[in-house]
């Protein structure tokens, strides 16, 4: 299931983190071609987000991709319920981002965290109800 050769996950992970840093800390930016700074800057964080999942994928599966299907997990039943705490977790980061960081933080960054953890949830969800009460 995995590659000979697993691909490097090391280069995404530090310019995932560095371009995170900067739309968290630095905020670095320029006009881009829609004149809003703000908005470039979320597309490099979005970007940066990106790429740290890209790195995770690496490490974690020993290959290139970018959809971790089921047949690729150790213990899909018990890594699905971990899944689904872990996007509770992030959905409750992502209300107290919206709410109580937002002057601190780009102005969506709560609506892309609840994306990552509703789709998170969606996952987890559906490996829960396939090894369970719809398993063949």
């Amino acid at each position: 299931m995995t590659d000979a050769n697993p691909p490097d996950w090391r280069a995404p992970a530090i310019v995932g983190l560095l371009l995170l840093s900067n739309t968290i800390l630095f905020k670095i930016s320029f006009g881009g071609p829609w004149d809003s700074p703000s908005f470039t800057l979320g597309v490099v964080g979005i970007f940066g987000i990106s790429l740290l999942y890209i790195s995770w994928f690496r490490l974690t599966f020993r290959r290139r991709g970018l959809v971790p299907w089921t047949d690729m997990w150790a213990d899909p039943p018990d890594s699905a319920r971990k899944e689904l705490l872990a996007g509770i977790a992030v959905m409750g980061i992502a209300w107290f981002s919206g709410n109580h960081l937002q002057e601190y933080l780009p102005r969506p960054t709560g609506l892309v965290l609840s994306l990552i953890g509703m789709l998170m949830m969606v996952q987890a969800i559906y490996v829960i109800l396939s090894f369970g009460p719809l398993a063949e």
